[in-house]
């Protein structure tokens, strides 16, 4: 029986030294003097210029551009002369519609050729492009669309994958339903909002299990951001009693045969 109680010994060892889930949970770098753990607070000032927010096109957006032009003269009415693919279709194939922008920042299109449009808002492209297009059509008006805004959701919610906000501007809440909402497993008090440059991004941590949390903090997502739900730490007590299972059953084998002669042995000392 010393065996048995040995081996159940460094069974224990093993279990309580491993069931972290530093191993199954990303974007975790606590050994990083930078790095704050701590529940994201956004002052009053920042959140209002959030809620102000509007993206700028960026190298790589696809633009839909309409141009339309008065049907005749005196009427409200007005004709649709180009549209490069803006309709609405499945984020699987955004990757193909509307127009590219290139790595110098400018589309082409017909008469203007290429046009530097990075660093507009669509609102602004839209004014910026009417103004271009005077010169070749009497009163025209032009429409903008970003059309490959996304959020990118990973980690316990039921549908992780990516988010399409074609309206530029979505908030934590509505990407969660959208994804499904979180699986049991989900850590709730933690949720990360990655944000900018790969390189040196902003991350955000946000508890949306305490209303006094949600006064301090933004929910307000913008094009882009990747929001990451961590599972909690039961998770990996789960992960790892299952990969032990295998062991745990070629160690009964093995121990069955002792325990049945220590019971007979037993009965005999009887």
């Amino acid at each position: 029986m010393k065996v048995i109680t040995i081996l159940f010994s460094i069974i224990s060892i093993l279990v309580f030294t491993s069931c972290s889930n530093k191993d199954y949970n990303l974007f975790q770098n606590h050994d990083d003097e930078h790095f704050d753990d701590n529940i994201t607070s956004i002052s009053s000032i920042d959140y209002r210029n959030e809620k102000n927010y509007e993206y700028k096109i960026a190298v790589n957006d696809r633009l839909s551009v309409s141009i339309y032009l008065e049907s005749k003269i005196g009427s409200p009415q007005m004709d649709l002369i180009l549209n490069s693919k803006g309709i609405n279709i499945d984020i699987d194939q955004q990757e193909n519609i509307g127009l590219l922008v290139a790595a110098n920042g400018t589309v082409r299109l017909p008469l203007l050729g290429p046009v530097s449009l990075i660093g507009f808002t669509q609102d602004e492209a839209s004014e910026f492009l009417i103004k271009k297009y005077k010169k070749y059509i009497k009163k025209p008006y032009v429409r903008v669309q970003i059309k490959n805004q996304k959020v990118i959701v990973m980690g316990e919610v039921k549908n992780p994958g990516i988010i399409n906000i074609p309206n530029g501007t979505t908030n934590l809440i509505e990407v969660l339903a959208r994804s499904g909402d979180f699986t049991e497993l989900a850590e709730k008090t933690r949720i990360r909002v990655i944000r900018g440059d790969l390189r040196d991004p902003e991350i955000r941590i946000i508890d949306l299990t305490d209303t006094k949390n949600l006064f301090t903090s933004s929910l307000l997502l913008r094009p882009n951001d990747i929001v990451y739900v961590q599972s909690r730490e039961i998770n990996g007590i789960n992960k790892l009693i299952k990969d032990l299972n295998p062991f745990f059953t070629t160690l009964s084998f093995m121990l069955n045969p002792l325990v049945q002669r220590k019971i007979i042995l037993g009965g005999y000392e009887n």
